[in-house]
């Protein structure tokens, strides 16, 4: 198993660290670069830069996608790191260089990271021996041996410490006590969510096929509020006022992929008529039939949902 361990500003970790609550964060990298580095569940390490030079924290390595700065916001918000969208690009403009003007259309990097766990700065770990200080983007490391089995067993040091440690990390650190280190599953946020369930339809609506990033939305078949998982069997790419409707119960894909509308969209609102003539249709479906909608859920929201009449 590999680890990628990342240059990382400290305000973006004081930030961040101040705020437990959230189960994701974005590593954003200004210059919109790919991320190859890692596999899903992989752990990913922030070093943090100049005077502080040592490892403040990890987490598991989710999803990359690239992205215009209002979408990333859009999805991550503080998780970015800021508190609002003008810091962000405030932030990506000192970091591109004097002068630099960026719009809200700038294509950004993002690195979805899942559960991080910030160490407090008595407990930072030490940054491997043999990083060159010319780094600029970051570094792969084994995990199994060498520098990057010292890091790893130092910052699993500190998990068994804390009593609220991330699930993914205290397996982690059972694992390792019993044996090689493992990729984890790692558990998708919201945000990496809605990007896995876009990425797995190739950025369309799955009703519509609309591709307009400004108005496409994962819904979830049943809502995280009930329960419902952030997994791909448990989304749907679809149109935001579809998604609406959706949710509402005025629309449904059944578990045989096809679209229904409720007849009761008409006898309320006296309208509807675009959604009618979606009837029937069968939905997009991803290539890859691991990333199908679960016809469980389906069946779920049929029953449970839907606003048969």
């Amino acid at each position: 198993m590999r680890g990628f361990v990342a240059p990382t500003d400290h305000q973006w970790y004081t930030f961040l660290r101040a705020r437990p609550e959230l189960t994701e964060v974005n590593f954003w990298r200004p210059g919109g670069l790919g991320f190859q580095a890692l596999q899903p569940g992989e752990p990913f390490f922030f070093k943090l830069k100049g005077r502080y030079n040592a490892i403040g924290g990890f987490g598991l390595f989710a999803r990359f996608a690239r992205l215009p700065v209002w979408r990333a916001w859009q999805l991550f918000d503080a998780a970015n790191g800021v508190a609002t969208e003008l810091a962000l690009r405030d932030r990506l403009e000192r970091l591109s260089g004097p002068g630099a003007r960026l719009t809200l259309d700038h294509q950004i990097g993002c690195v979805a990271i899942t559960e991080p766990l910030f160490f407090p700065p008595d407990e930072w770990v030490s940054t491997p021996s043999d990083w060159a200080p010319q780094i600029v983007s970051g570094r792969s490391y084994e995990l199994s041996s060498g520098e990057g089995r010292v890091m790893w067993e130092s910052c699993l040091e500190r998990v068994a410490d804390v009593r609220e440690a991330p699930e993914w990390a205290v397996e982690a650190l059972d694992t390792h006590r019993r044996g090689a280190p493992q990729i984890v599953r790692p558990r998708l946020g919201q945000a990496s969510f809605r990007l896995a369930v876009l990425d797995a339809y190739g950025g369309a609506c799955a009703v519509t096929t609309e591709h307009s990033l400004p108005v496409l939305d994962a819904a979830h078949i049943k809502p995280w509020a009930i329960g419902g998982k952030h997994e791909l069997a448990n989304g749907l790419p679809l149109r935001s006022d579809l998604h609406r409707l959706f949710d509402l119960g005025y629309v449904t894909v059944r578990s045989d992929h096809r679209f229904v509308v409720s007849p009761r969209l008409r006898d309320e609102y006296s309208n509807g008529r675009s959604y009618y003539s979606l009837e029937g249709r069968e939905i997009l479906l991803p290539p890859d039939p691991g990333s199908h909608p679960s016809p469980e859920l389906l069946e779920w929201h049929g029953s449970e949902v839907f606003r048969a009449g």
